[in-house]
C-alpha cells in the first residue's frame, strides 16, 4: 500500500507544474500580441488653402476668423501667434508635426512662417476610417 502523504506530494508537484507550464504559454502569446495603439492628434489643423488666405496686414479677429484660436498664445509676446499640429500614426512611433508662426504690430498680421501644409482635401483622417 502506497503511503497517502506521498501521493498528496505527487498530485500538489503535478498540479504546480501544470500552472507554470500554462503560466509559460500565457506570456509567450501575450509578447506576440501587441496592443492597438489609437492615432492621436493634437493642435490646430491648419492647411494650406487656409494659410493662403491669410495676408499681411490682416487684424488678429480677422486671422482668427479664418485659422481658429492659435494653440499658443504667449502672455509675454502678445504679438506673436503659434499654430502647432501634431499626429501621432497608429500603431507607430512616427510623429508628424507641423507649425505656422505668425507675427503681430499693432494688431496687423505682418509676418507668417509656416511649415508646408497639406491641402484642405488631404485632410488627415485617422486610418480606421478610411477603411471601407
Amino acid at each position: 500500500m502506497k503511503n497517502p502523504v506521498s501521493n498528496l506530494v505527487r498530485h500538489v508537484r503535478r498540479s504546480v507544474f501544470h500552472v507554470a507550464a500554462a503560466g509559460g504559454v500565457v506570456l509567450v502569446l501575450a509578447a506576440c500580441i501587441s496592443p492597438y495603439r489609437i492615432e492621436i492628434q493634437q493642435g490646430n489643423y491648419v492647411s494650406q488653402d487656409a494659410i493662403a488666405q491669410v495676408k499681411s496686414g490682416m487684424s488678429k479677429e480677422q486671422v482668427r476668423a479664418i485659422l481658429g484660436t492659435p494653440l499658443l498664445n504667449d502672455i509675454f509676446h502678445a504679438n506673436r501667434w503659434d499654430y502647432v499640429f501634431t499626429r501621432s500614426a497608429a500603431n507607430s512611433t512616427r510623429v508628424e508635426t507641423r507649425r505656422a508662426t505668425l507675427l503681430f504690430k499693432e494688431d496687423m498680421l505682418m509676418t507668417i512662417n509656416a511649415d508646408l501644409m497639406p491641402a484642405e482635401s488631404a485632410k488627415i483622417v485617422p486610418a480606421s476610417a478610411a477603411r471601407p
